[in-house]
C-alpha cells in the first residue's frame, strides 16, 4: 500500500482527502458543540466538498501528463460520487452521535430493521448510491472527453460499467431482498 501511494501521485491525493474528510469532521464538530465556534464549524464542515475538487484536478493533471491510467483514477472518480452522495448524510449521522455524546443531545434514531420503515430506508440508501455512480460516471466521461488520450479512454470507460454493476448488486442485495423477504414473511411476521 505505502508503495502504490509514494508511486502514484492520485493514490497519495486519496489517501489524503479521505483523511482530509474526517479531520475536518471532526474539527467541524468540535468547534460546533465542545467550543461552540458555530461559524468556524460550519466554514470547516462547507470545506469539505473543496476535497472532491482537489481530487478531481488531480486525476486530470495525472492524465494530462500522461499517466497510463489504472485503477486509481477510475477509484477517484468513484470516491468523488460516493463523497458527494454520502457525504452530507455521513455529516449529519456523525453530527447527531457527537451532539448526543458531548453536547446532551437526543440519542441517535437506528435505522429500521423491520417493515415498510426498513424498505424506505433501503430504497434511499439505493437512491444515493444511484446519485453516486451518476456522479462518477459523468466524472469519468467528462476526464475521457476532456483530458484523456486515445490510450487512456478505455479504462475510463470501463469504470462506468464498474460502477452501474454495483448499482445494480446492490438494488438486489439491498431494497429488492427485503421487499421479497417481507413479502415472502407474509403478514404475521410484520411488527
Amino acid at each position: 500500500m505505502i508503495e502504490l501511494i509514494r508511486d502514484n501521485p492520485v493514490a497519495a491525493v486519496i489517501v489524503g482527502c479521505e483523511i482530509g474528510l474526517w479531520v475536518l469532521l471532526g474539527a467541524g464538530l468540535v468547534a460546533r458543540y465542545l467550543l461552540r465556534l458555530r461559524r468556524t464549524s460550519t466554514a470547516l464542515l462547507a470545506a469539505i466538498p473543496l476535497l472532491d475538487v482537489v481530487l478531481v484536478v488531480a486525476v486530470a493533471l495525472d492524465l494530462a501528463r500522461g499517466a497510463p491510467t489504472g485503477a486509481v483514477h477510475g477509484l477517484a472518480a468513484v470516491y468523488l460520487g460516493f463523497s458527494v452522495a454520502f457525504g452530507p448524510t455521513l455529516v449529519r449521522w456523525a453530527d447527531v452521535r457527537f451532539a448526543h455524546r458531548f453536547a446532551g443531545g437526543p440519542p441517535p434514531v437506528p435505522a429500521p430493521r423491520h417493515g415498510p420503515e426498513r424498505r424506505a430506508h433501503l430504497w434511499r440508501e439505493w437512491n444515493r448510491v444511484v446519485v453516486a455512480a451518476t456522479i462518477a460516471s459523468v466524472t469519468l466521461l467528462g476526464l475521457a472527453w476532456l483530458v484523456a488520450d486515445a490510450a487512456q479512454e478505455p479504462t475510463l470507460y470501463g469504470w462506468i460499467g464498474r460502477c452501474w454493476t454495483v448499482v445494480g448488486i446492490w438494488l438486489v442485495a439491498g431494497p429488492l431482498w427485503e421487499s421479497g423477504r417481507s413479502t415472502a414473511a407474509g403478514p404475521a411476521a410484520r411488527p
